[in-house]
């Protein structure tokens, strides 16, 4: 089996700047489970929660729906994210996405936006690879 290019593994940390929390269009895909949680953590039913914070994509997932600015719902600027023990999956494993590691242009690109991409701790090439396997995105590994 080929080795990955980021078989030395890949550093991040993150800074709470919030790029990768809004400023343009973006998809959070939320799990069933995962609504749940949000729901409780708002004191809400789970209904409720789903109306008023999520929207239903044309593949039948659901995703966070955004600000006007295209920051997440739950994101405030000078504050980070509000749900920050509950976030989705997908916001846990950032930038570990399958997308984003398949190449190394492609993370370099992304790296570019955001400050915590080659810095901090080096993640092993088999932390990369699992959060990348199980990114909570729609387009893990592709």
């Amino acid at each position: 089996m080929k080795e990955p290019w980021y078989r030395k593994g890949l550093c991040f940390e993150c800074t709470r700047c919030g790029h990768c929390c809004g400023g343009e269009p973006g998809v959070v895909i939320v799990s069933h489970p995962e609504a749940a949680a949000l729901a409780r953590r708002l004191e809400m039913d789970e209904a409720g929660f789903r109306r008023r914070y999520l929207r239903r994509l044309p593949n039948g997932a659901y995703s966070l729906k955004e600000k006007e600015n295209y920051d997440c719902v739950f994101y405030r600027r000078g504050l980070g994210c509000t749900v920050y023990s509950d976030r989705p999956r997908q916001c846990r494993t950032w930038p570990f996405w399958g997308k984003i590691v398949k190449s190394r242009r492609d993370w370099e690109a992304t790296a570019r936006k955001c400050p915590g991409m080659n810095r901090g701790r080096r993640h092993s090439a088999a932390e990369v690879e699992s959060r990348a396997l199980q990114d909570g995105t729609l387009g893990a590994m592709d």
